[in-house]
């Protein structure tokens, strides 16, 4: 009987992970909405709001580290694809205000009547359905991403080339959604949102909502990864990665490969950015900036490249020291402390934390496993006594 590809992926480790995400996505929203305020296992709704960001940053590093850690594709525009799913959910959000702007128009978002803008967009037809917006989450990532990779990878550029034209790519996105005339309001974003699908987004329910739907996100995420990377397919892309020359010569089409690879990576990429937005409360051309697709880089090596659970590990650990340290004296200094720590991971722990711990523990784990094995291979007559005992 064969099992599916998505059980096939999964180990103890996998299983324990998406066990603890699942009791994390339970009981934060019942621990909030159900405990009075007064209560010692109360969790504050600000909180449920700021480790749903967590969950969302985990997202996208999972989509990075399913090509650079699996592919060898190291991205460092990966936050253009984040953004643009929080637009395209921005753009929804944006229409269910309504008249219950500052101008009242029922169609135009407030910052095109103060822009006189005569009407709405072309562009802006359909976000006031939320199936629409949703197929744009996914559509408008994945679609620049195919069409980027189409042109890169059938160009052969690779390794450090790849690296700055992405960056390129969105730093021309920054440039582009910060004027005026583009019609995504400009330097000050999309914001002051209302309704979620009819719900309140600054309800105390709704940011549960957010923060359990996040939660099921990464999940999913997660499984998806991992049905990629333990089938036929994962194991060609890490041949791409290796030695993509020699893959290249096995008659493998390497072009494909890491243009469907790239296209899916970013698609997560825009999911997380649009569960982010409703969630933060605000979308602006400062999530394209090049420096937040670096640091998502710095999560992944952080957290271990090529091991998935430790790509989610280090968004939450890096984020949650930059919550900390920036709220304090040490605020102006924290760009230096996280050049400091993705140098000291580089040198001291080169396979991120989740990696060093693999490579600790396999040893260890065979070591303790071979006599227990030897021993039960002797009891079923399957191997020879030692003359010696």
């Amino acid at each position: 009987m064969m099992s599916s590809p998505l059980i096939r992926a999964l180990d103890r480790g996998a299983v324990t992970f998406m066990l603890l995400l699942a009791a994390i996505g339970i009981a934060v929203p019942l621990l909030n909405l159900l405990t009075p305020d007064a209560s010692q296992f109360h969790v504050p709704t600000y909180l449920v709001a700021l480790w749903g960001k967590y969950v969302c940053y985990a997202i996208l590093a999972l989509s990075i580290d399913l090509i650079w850690g699996y592919c060898g594709i190291l991205s460092l525009g990966h936050g253009a694809f984040f953004a643009l799913g929080g637009y395209a959910m921005g753009m929804y959000l944006m229409r269910q205000i309504g008249t219950r702007g500052v101008y009242a128009d029922p169609i135009r978002p407030d910052f095109m009547v103060f822009l006189n803008w005569p009407e709405l967009p072309v562009y802006w037809y359909g976000f006031n359905y939320f199936a629409y917006a949703a197929l744009m989450v996914l559509l408008v990532p994945g679609l620049l991403a195919f069409v980027f990779g189409w042109f890169a990878f059938r160009s052969r550029v690779t390794g450090v080339y790849l690296s700055i034209i992405t960056q390129a790519l969105t730093y021309a996105l920054t440039l582009a959604f910060f004027r005026n005339n583009f019609g995504f309001g400009g330097n000050n974003g999309l914001t002051d949102f209302k309704d979620i699908l009819g719900f309140n987004v600054q309800a105390d329910g709704t940011r549960a909502a957010l923060f359990a739907l996040s939660c099921l996100a990464l999940i999913l995420a997660f499984l998806i990864c991992r049905a990629v990377v333990t089938s036929k397919l994962g194991k060609v892309l890490i041949a791409i990665r290796d030695a993509e020359s020699r893959t290249r010569f096995l008659g493998y089409r390497v072009e494909s490969y890491k243009l469907f690879v790239f296209t899916l990576s970013a698609c997560m990429a825009g999911v997380a950015g649009a569960l982010y937005v409703p969630q933060v409360g605000i979308i602006n051309p400062s999530e394209f900036a090049p420096g937040n697709s670096i640091e998502a880089v710095i999560w992944v090596a952080v957290g271990g490249r090529g091991t998935l659970i430790g790509a989610a590990l280090g968004a939450v650990v890096v984020n949650y020291a930059k919550t900390y340290f920036t709220s304090g004296p040490l605020a102006p200094y924290w760009l230096f402390m996280l050049g400091a720590l993705f140098i000291l991971v580089t040198l001291l722990l080169p396979k991120g934390i989740v990696g060093t711990f693999n490579a600790w523990w396999e040893p260890w784990r065979a070591q303790r496993i071979s006599p227990i094995a030897e021993s039960a291979a002797r009891e079923d007559g399957v191997s020879e006594p030692n003359p010696a005992e």
